[in-house]
């Protein structure tokens, strides 16, 4: 099939948003354009969980959780077929479908949270949908690091982020029976990835941000979505929470956590964004297409 999802569309897109804006206003435009897009999967997936949650009725032949789990399966399938995404991001997110989905049979077992509707497309209390969610995340990763063009420099040793990583992701069974090391692991990302500045285009120009900075700003817009998941839709629901009752900001330095495992778990896959020394702003416009992996997307 022609490259109809990703080039064309994307330039498409790119192209109709910059003629009709100044470049001030068009780079601000895009970045959000540009973060919208990298978060299809998500965004649809929320849309689903809204929806589903305003017109379900009891009486129809299948329960709203497996229609979610439906859905996200008919939409990740045609992301692929129409090149949405890649196979390579497919890798990705199967991987960390998998872990979100191991997560959430733990947590479940131990009350952290719970899914209050029935399903017949569910295993020890946990409907298979849920996985699609973590899955979500690890789509927004591998798809914002191609369409911002993203540069990761310097980026530490692998040994030492796989080793981050596995402590990230142990932390969350662990410290239901030992200690909660959450804290000295907010402080280990500052200390491993404090210098890494995550280089992208939003526009023309190469623009950088803090690793740590671009994870919390992650990590905010996914507790909004946690948001929209339990006290707009009551999809899942923590222990103690009462209906209408906002998710504690606290479980934001949950999601921030996650994000560093999700992108973690995309180096697994691909690490052509990856350099590990510093560059300056003209050396990461030079390095486009060489080391640094693809060519510009054309978003």
């Amino acid at each position: 099939m022609a490259d109809w999802g990703t080039r064309a569309l994307e330039t498409g897109l790119g192209d109709s948003l910059r003629a009709r804006l100044p470049g001030w206003m068009a780079e601000t435009v895009m970045f959000f354009a540009k973060q919208a897009w990298a978060a299809l999967f998500g965004l649809l997936f929320l849309a689903a969980l809204m929806i589903s949650k305003a017109v379900w009725q009891e009486t129809w032949v299948i329960s709203r959780f497996d229609g979610l789990f439906i859905f996200a399966i008919v939409t990740q399938a045609f992301m692929l077929w129409s090149k949405l995404e890649s196979w390579e991001e497919a890798r990705v997110i199967v991987i960390f479908h998998l872990t979100g989905t191991i997560m959430e049979f733990f947590k479940v077992a131990q009350g952290s949270w719970s899914y209050p509707e029935e399903a017949v497309i569910m295993i020890m209390g946990v409907p298979l949908f849920s996985g699609f969610m973590y899955a979500s995340v690890g789509s927004y990763v591998a798809r914002a690091t191609r369409i911002f063009d993203m540069t990761f420099a310097p980026y530490p040793p692998l040994w030492v982020t796989f080793f981050f990583g596995a402590l990230c992701y142990i932390n969350f069974f662990a410290h239901h029976f030992t200690y909660d090391i959450r804290v000295a692991l907010f402080a280990g990302s500052v200390l491993i990835f404090g210098r890494t500045r995550v280089w992208f285009f939003a526009g023309r120009r190469a623009r950088w941000m803090p690793m740590p900075l671009a994870a919390l700003m992650c990590g905010l817009v996914l507790w909004v979505a946690e948001f929209v998941g339990t006290t707009v839709t009551a999809t899942w629901v923590y222990a103690g929470q009462a209906r209408w009752e906002t998710v504690s900001f606290a479980k934001m330095g949950s999601w921030y956590l996650l994000l560093y495992v999700a992108f973690i778990t995309v180096t697994l896959v691909s690490r052509s964004a990856l350099i590990h020394h510093s560059i300056r702003p003209e050396d990461r416009e030079d390095i486009i297409g060489t080391e640094a992996g693809p060519q510009r997307s054309a978003l």
